[in-house]
């Protein structure tokens, strides 16, 4: 699935929030990159961690809520 249709979804999960979607996939990409498993069901060795913390939040494997 393209960049542009992925967003697009994650866009969504978090109701159109693109700070709330920018700060979620940055510290979903920094959980990754230090050792935390993804929830894909799919290869992704060759993917950017921003990648995949886009396309889990894209497919609803994890929740994005603002915390205040």
């Amino acid at each position: 699935m393209r960049t542009e249709e992925l967003t697009a979804m994650a866009l969504e999960k978090v109701d159109f929030d693109k700070y709330l979607l920018a700060n979620a996939v940055g510290k979903r990409a920094e959980a990754i990159g230090n050792g935390v498993p993804n929830f894909l069901d799919i290869d992704t060795t060759d993917m950017k961690y921003a990648d995949i913390a886009l396309q889990e939040i894209a497919e609803g494997k994890i929740t994005v809520s603002l915390e205040g």
